[in-house]
Protein backbone atom coordinates (compact mmCIF):
# COMPACT_ATOMS: atom_id res chain seq x y z
CA UNK A 1 0.00 0.00 0.00
CA UNK A 2 1.34 3.42 -0.98
CA UNK A 3 1.25 6.04 1.76
CA UNK A 4 1.10 9.51 0.19
CA UNK A 5 2.03 11.18 3.48
CA UNK A 6 5.25 9.16 3.65
CA UNK A 7 5.95 9.97 -0.01
CA UNK A 8 5.64 13.71 0.64
CA UNK A 9 7.63 13.46 3.88
CA UNK A 10 10.55 11.75 2.14
CA UNK A 11 10.47 14.13 -0.85
CA UNK A 12 10.55 17.11 1.54
CA UNK A 13 13.41 15.54 3.51
CA UNK A 14 15.38 14.94 0.30
CA UNK A 15 14.99 18.61 -0.71
CA UNK A 16 16.13 19.68 2.76
CA UNK A 17 19.16 17.38 2.39
CA UNK A 18 20.20 19.15 -0.85
CA UNK A 19 19.94 22.50 0.93
CA UNK A 20 21.96 21.22 3.90
CA UNK A 21 24.61 19.84 1.54
CA UNK A 22 24.77 23.17 -0.31
CA UNK A 23 25.04 25.15 2.92
CA UNK A 24 27.42 22.62 4.52
CA UNK A 25 25.09 22.05 7.48
CA UNK A 26 27.10 19.09 8.71
CA UNK A 27 25.20 18.74 12.03
CA UNK A 28 21.85 18.36 10.24
CA UNK A 29 23.40 15.88 7.78
CA UNK A 30 25.06 13.95 10.61
CA UNK A 31 21.62 13.47 12.20
CA UNK A 32 20.07 12.43 8.86
CA UNK A 33 22.79 10.01 7.68
CA UNK A 34 22.56 6.52 9.18
CA UNK A 35 25.80 5.32 10.82
CA UNK A 36 26.14 2.59 8.16
CA UNK A 37 25.20 4.86 5.23
CA UNK A 38 27.10 4.50 1.95
CA UNK A 39 27.78 7.18 -0.66
CA UNK A 40 28.57 6.43 -4.29
CA UNK A 41 30.13 9.13 -6.47
CA UNK A 42 31.86 9.22 -9.86
CA UNK A 43 35.18 9.12 -7.98
CA UNK A 44 34.45 6.23 -5.63
CA UNK A 45 32.38 5.14 -2.67
CA UNK A 46 32.73 5.64 1.06
CA UNK A 47 30.90 5.87 4.37
CA UNK A 48 29.24 8.55 6.47
CA UNK A 49 32.36 9.93 8.17
CA UNK A 50 34.22 10.57 4.91
CA UNK A 51 31.14 12.11 3.23
CA UNK A 52 30.67 14.54 6.12
CA UNK A 53 34.37 15.42 6.08
CA UNK A 54 34.28 16.07 2.31
CA UNK A 55 31.25 18.38 2.74
CA UNK A 56 32.75 20.15 5.76
CA UNK A 57 36.15 20.72 4.14
CA UNK A 58 34.69 21.78 0.81
CA UNK A 59 36.36 18.85 -1.00
CA UNK A 60 33.06 18.69 -2.86
CA UNK A 61 30.80 21.72 -2.55
CA UNK A 62 27.31 20.82 -3.70
CA UNK A 63 26.38 24.36 -4.76
CA UNK A 64 23.02 23.79 -6.40
CA UNK A 65 20.89 20.79 -7.29
CA UNK A 66 18.24 21.61 -9.89
CA UNK A 67 15.63 18.89 -9.41
CA UNK A 68 13.83 18.01 -12.65
CA UNK A 69 11.93 14.89 -11.58
CA UNK A 70 11.41 13.10 -8.31
CA UNK A 71 9.71 9.82 -7.50
CA UNK A 72 9.53 7.72 -4.37
CA UNK A 73 8.55 4.14 -3.65
CA UNK A 74 7.84 3.07 -0.08
CA UNK A 75 8.62 -0.59 0.53
CA UNK A 76 7.86 -1.51 4.15
CA UNK A 77 10.10 0.72 6.29
CA UNK A 78 12.30 1.62 3.30
CA UNK A 79 11.86 4.52 0.89
CA UNK A 80 13.65 4.52 -2.47
CA UNK A 81 13.72 8.01 -3.95
CA UNK A 82 14.95 8.91 -7.43
CA UNK A 83 15.96 12.48 -8.27
CA UNK A 84 16.86 13.50 -11.81
CA UNK A 85 19.02 16.55 -11.21
CA UNK A 86 21.52 18.89 -12.74
CA UNK A 87 24.18 19.39 -10.10
CA UNK A 88 26.41 22.43 -9.95
CA UNK A 89 29.35 21.54 -7.75
CA UNK A 90 32.86 22.70 -7.01
CA UNK A 91 35.27 19.77 -7.08
CA UNK A 92 38.96 20.38 -6.49
CA UNK A 93 38.48 24.11 -7.05
CA UNK A 94 36.73 23.64 -10.42
CA UNK A 95 33.05 24.37 -10.98
CA UNK A 96 31.37 21.48 -12.79
CA UNK A 97 27.81 20.82 -13.90
CA UNK A 98 26.62 17.25 -14.43
CA UNK A 99 23.29 15.57 -15.07
CA UNK A 100 22.65 12.80 -12.53
CA UNK A 101 20.03 10.30 -11.55
CA UNK A 102 20.47 10.17 -7.79
CA UNK A 103 19.21 7.16 -5.87
CA UNK A 104 18.47 7.86 -2.22
CA UNK A 105 17.51 5.05 0.13
CA UNK A 106 15.91 5.97 3.44
CA UNK A 107 14.99 3.62 6.29
CA UNK A 108 12.42 4.39 8.93
CA UNK A 109 13.81 3.94 12.44
CA UNK A 110 11.73 4.92 15.49
CA UNK A 111 9.36 7.07 13.38
CA UNK A 112 12.12 9.06 11.68
CA UNK A 113 13.80 8.61 8.31
CA UNK A 114 17.55 7.98 8.06
CA UNK A 115 19.50 8.16 4.81
CA UNK A 116 21.10 4.74 4.20
CA UNK A 117 22.45 5.26 0.68
CA UNK A 118 23.09 8.14 -1.69
CA UNK A 119 24.25 7.14 -5.15
CA UNK A 120 25.06 9.41 -8.10
CA UNK A 121 24.68 7.95 -11.60
CA UNK A 122 25.86 10.34 -14.30
CA UNK A 123 23.44 10.52 -17.21
CA UNK A 124 24.41 10.81 -20.86
CA UNK A 125 22.83 13.94 -22.26
CA UNK A 126 21.85 14.43 -25.92
CA UNK A 127 24.69 16.97 -26.40
CA UNK A 128 27.24 14.26 -25.59
CA UNK A 129 25.72 11.75 -27.96
CA UNK A 130 24.74 8.27 -26.84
Amino acid sequence: MQNTNFDQEVIKLSKEKWRWMSEREVDSLNALFHEKAVFVHMGGSWGKERELEIIKSGGIHYKKADIHEVSVNIIGVTAVLLNRITLLAVVGGNEVTNPFMVTEVYVQINDSWKLASLSFTRLLTPEQGH
